[in-house]
């Protein structure tokens, strides 16, 4: 195989696990554009869902597929809506730094009681997708990573509309410019801090069933989370596009770097080569390639 075909099937998978990336970030850029904080308990979110998926289809419970899918994601939605009741609701109108620093406790709280509950031994989500690889020309792919890449194509594209041609949609952005704001104006914050909420569940459900299909389900399942950091710089945190552009120059990037520097230095440069990319563009365009310049005047 020559360096030209062998990048060529690497950009491809790239681009495919870049789109699940995307999925995972647009948890981030939910929370953001409704409340203008980030959620660093995405990644946690994610696990937790595979965890309960991956427990109803193990043997002890052998529910279907379709159920348990129903069931993971009914259980991802009450549990937000819990969530935000109890623990973030009380901060609405706080500071954005008490909301940060919530997620960050439930982040480490959920880590530690989701294997407690569920069990901490590694667990498989097996969805009824052929195991053979598909081939489209220079193109060589995992099914689940197709799958995964259509998924992702058609919930950013479904949010995007939310939130650019819907009322709420643009009731939950008028929101995130400021609480205080949208309240005078009539809008109910906390049930738009509720629906952000319930979305960003329904996306780390997603996330959690198609990342836990390709690499199994255990706590390393939240480092997902961590994983998804750059696409949301790269492309923006208030930004649906800039999280698919981001996400897919990430993807690229990581493959690009384990088919072709991995291999010469010993493996590692995959996991940290979006960072450096992450840290100039923080030095470059701290808002991203499509975030929202904020200018303050003093």
């Amino acid at each position: 195989m020559s360096d030209f075909q062998f990048a060529t099937e690497l950009f491809g998978q790239g681009v495919a696990n870049g789109l699940m990336y995307s999925l995972v970030a647009l948890g981030f850029v939910l929370i953001y554009k409704a409340t203008d904080a980030i959620n660093f308990a995405q990644g946690e979110f994610v696990m937790i869902a595979g965890i309960v998926v991956s427990a109803l289809l193990s043997p002890a419970y052998g529910f279907p597929i379709w159920l348990a899918l129903f069931i993971g994601l009914a259980f991802m939605v009450i549990f937000n809506i819990a969530l935000e009741r109890v623990v973030l609701r009380p901060l609405i109108g706080r500071p954005i730094v008490s909301i940060i620093m919530a997620t960050i406790g439930l982040a480490f709280i959920l880590r530690g009681l989701g294997p407690m509950v569920f069990g901490a031994a590694p667990r498989a989500i097996k969805l009824p997708i052929p195991d053979f690889p598909i081939i489209f020309g220079p193109f060589f792919f995992n099914p689940i990573q197709l799958v995964g890449a259509g998924v992702s194509i058609v919930f950013l594209l479904g949010f995007g509309w939310f939130f650019m041609k819907t009322r709420k949609g643009v009731a939950m952005r008028a929101v995130a410019d400021s609480h205080q704001v949208s309240s005078a104006m009539g809008i109910n914050v906390e049930q738009y801090f509720a629906l952000a909420w319930v979305m960003a569940g329904v996306v780390a459900m997603l996330g959690g069933v198609l990342w836990g299909s390709m690499s199994g389900v255990d706590t390393q399942l939240a480092l997902v989370g961590l994983k998804v950091f750059p696409v949301v710089i790269l492309g923006g945190l208030d930004s649906i596009i800039g999280v698919v552009v981001g996400g897919i120059i990430v993807g690229v990037v990581e493959a690009l770097a384990s088919g072709f520097i991995d291999p010469y230095v010993g493996g590692g440069t995959k996991d940290f080569a979006p960072y450096v990319l992450m840290i100039l563009m923080l030095m470059i365009r701290p808002y991203g390639l499509f975030g929202r310049k904020l200018i303050e005047r003093i």
